[in-house]
């Protein structure tokens, strides 16, 4: 297939009719449009896909030139357009596709019910002629189905999940792309017809005259069973194919995770220590304040009165008067011994005796006759507050302190905090993630026990069905319309068994045959001492050469990602090309040509030169969108192989031409 011209009329940023013609020749057939970021490289891209499919991948669905919409009056109507002409087994045709817009009076743009799409087509005669609108669809899975184009409309972010695909096993849509391209869909086809679902072995078993015998119907009713269970069985199993891919992925990213976030788990730790510690150092805190509060209270006015004291106590040791009073003892005391005659010890006190003498001698040093006792109490309690107040100081300092210092640690801690919070933000919760891991290894095994009693059900199931089919073949035997039905599903069979052998044959050796054209286009692309396997379904492993023994798939840089994914749809083009003209014309294919959207910005200047190289060798065509930097290296790189050289003239926002270089 050729691309011939697109014309694109007020689609997105394309104002107005405008139109590209690409290059056709078979020596210099690649075209290079330019541009910078955001002038309208992937808008000309996704134009060919609106075209043909009707289908973009823009969030905004609308179409229309916004420029456009901002001219049109209420009531008016546009229409946008897209038609791409191009050649596909030796026919011209023109694919069109219009989309209907109206502006309301409120000044709203509506979008008219769905796209209509056309196509035309030359006849031998040179007269253009409409494919049936009806049949436009089946026309174009003809020309390019859907499910392909993407092999050949893509942008470097497309080409980065392709290789994960491809590399991860997921992509069972890409292998029967290739298989179609490299012309086995026959194959596949014709096994279809003679051993598939609603296939001629299938009629035969239907066929059956259950008048000679009640026990072939049995029979058949319950092949039937077997086979209904049996399919539902390989469903189930090919169900379980998918699951595991797709859980043994998500266990090798959570544990890769896990790996990258070991750290968490300690940092996590050492953060909560930091907060338990600033919760620790506010109780202290609020503890040394109260406490503080409580010595000054207690002992502040000794503290301050001490000088005073000391002042008062040195008088009081100078005067004559010595405190010999007994404490607690008042004069009215004694005077009540006196007159009572009789003192506390038992003594008698008589005028005149000793015991009279004494106790009148003591009213003189008690109150209040005497201040003496006032004197001892005062002094006794001077000398207790100024030893209780002689530490205050000390006590003050060292609380005090600490509540300085408080706020610098309080601070450090937090700071300690906020950046492991930082780094924590950053990364993931360990436990959560090993929680996850646990769920998809959990699952992993619940499949495999899963998947080996499916095996064995299918065993025993096929066992049956083999034995039910031996037993209702001897008794067609002994019916000669039975018999004949046996004869010719025995010949179906034989010719099913014959084309599968052939097919396996020719796929392994077709197989085979792109590994080796996928790795030398490989090497000259990424010369990195890699290279690459394809195992039977179109899996890519990319192996290390340089160390011996070392077979398995290894992690690849997005530049040999790409590397890998150009190199794979390089070569099956290239094949594809090849089998134009082959003995065996079921491995008859179409070559199509690659339309890329920025499929170098990954490489660096030397990559550049060799994919620059490999494209234009390999493919009929090529077509590049490309920001100027990268676009001048292709076309030097290329040299004599641009035909065809346009670039983006932004003008603003909602408007860019397509210029001629």
């Amino acid at each position: 297939m050729l691309l011939k011209s697109l014309k694109l009329k007020d689609f997105r940023q394309f104002k107005g009719e405008q139109e590209i013609t690409f290059s056709t020749d078979p020596i210099r057939n690649v075209t290079v449009i330019m541009g910078e970021n955001g002038s309208g490289k992937t808008t000309l891209a996704q134009a060919f896909t609106w075209c043909l499919y009707g289908d973009t991948d823009f969030d905004d669905k609308s179409m229309l030139c916004k420029a456009t919409a901002q001219s049109m009056l209420p009531g008016n109507e546009e229409k946008v357009r897209v038609e791409l002409a191009l050649k596909h087994n030796n026919i011209e045709y023109l694919c069109i596709r219009e989309q209907l817009y109206s502006k309301d009076n409120s000044g709203s743009i509506r979008r008219h019910n769905q796209t209509t799409f056309k196509i035309a087509y030359k006849n031998t005669d040179g007269q253009r002629e409409y494919v049936p609108d009806g049949e436009t669809e089946l026309r174009m899975k003809e020309i390019l189905p859907k499910e392909l184009s993407k092999y050949f409309f893509f942008d470097g972010e497309r080409i980065g999940n392709m290789s994960k695909e491809i590399r991860k096993g997921k992509s069972a849509e890409f292998a029967q792309a290739v298989r179609s391209l490299l012309g086995l869909s026959a194959f596949q086809s014709a096994l279809d017809h003679l051993g598939g679902r609603n296939s001629v072995i299938k009629m035969y078993n239907e066929s059956y005259d259950t008048k000679s015998d009640s026990k072939i119907a049995q029979y058949t009713k319950e092949i039937e069973e077997y086979e209904k269970k049996l399919q539902t069985i390989e469903e189930r199993l090919a169900a379980i194919d998918g699951e595991e891919t797709i859980a043994t992925d998500k266990k090798a990213e959570l544990e890769e995770e896990i790996r990258q976030n070991k750290d968490s788990e300690i940092l996590a730790k050492e953060r909560d220590k930091l907060v338990r510690k600033t919760k620790e150092l506010v109780v202290q805190k609020a503890s040394s304040e109260d406490s503080l509060l409580k010595v000054f209270n207690n002992n502040a006015h000794s503290y301050f009165a001490k000088k005073l004291m000391s002042d008062a106590l040195s008088q009081l040791a100078a005067a004559d008067k010595i405190d010999t009073g007994i404490p607690y003892i008042h004069a009215k005391t004694i005077e009540f011994l006196i007159k009572r005659k009789k003192c506390i010890c038992g003594a008698d006190i008589e005028f005149g005796n000793e015991a009279y003498k004494e106790l009148n001698d003591l009213l003189e040093f008690i109150p209040p006759q005497s201040i003496g006792t006032s004197i001892g109490q005062f002094v006794r309690e001077c000398e207790l507050r100024c030893k209780s107040s002689d530490t205050l100081f000390e006590d003050i300092s060292t609380k005090f302190g600490f509540i300085r210092e408080f706020d610098n640690t309080y601070n450090s801690y937090q700071n300690q905090i906020n950046i492991i919070r930082e780094k924590l933000e950053k990364m993931k919760n360990v436990g959560e993630l090993q929680a996850r891991l646990s769920t998809y290894e959990r699952a992993l095994r619940n499949l495999f026990v899963e998947r080996r009693e499916l095996d064995r059900n299918q065993a025993l199931l096929e066992r049956d069905k083999e034995r039910r089919e031996t037993e209702r073949k001897e008794l067609s035997l002994k019916d000669e319309n039975n018999r004949k039905i046996e004869v010719y599903k025995a010949y179906a069979q034989y010719m099913h068994t014959i084309l599968l052998s052939l097919y396996q044959e020719k796929e392994t050796e077709t197989r085979q045959q792109l590994e080796q054209t996928v790795n030398e286009i490989f090497k000259s692309i990424y010369n990195g001492g890699f290279s690459l396997s394809i195992d039977e379904k179109y899996n890519i492993q990319v192996i290390v050469n340089e160390f011996e023994g070392v077979n398995e798939d290894v992690e690849t840089s997005t530049a040999q990602s790409i590397s890998v994914i150009f190199a794979f749809i390089a070569g099956v083009i290239k094949m594809a090309r090849q089998s134009q003209n082959p003995e065996n014309e079921m491995l008859v294919s179409e070559p199509y040509p690659l339309v890329m959207d920025a499929p170098l910005s990954a490489f660096d200047k030397t990559r550049i030169r060799t994919v620059c190289d490999a494209l234009p060798k390999v493919a009929e065509q090529v077509i590049i969108f490309i920001k100027d930097t990268d676009g001048e290296l292709a076309e030097t790189y290329m040299g004599d192989k641009v035909g065809r050289r346009f670039e983006f003239d932004k003008k603003n926002e909602f408007e860019t031409n397509l210029v001629t270089r």
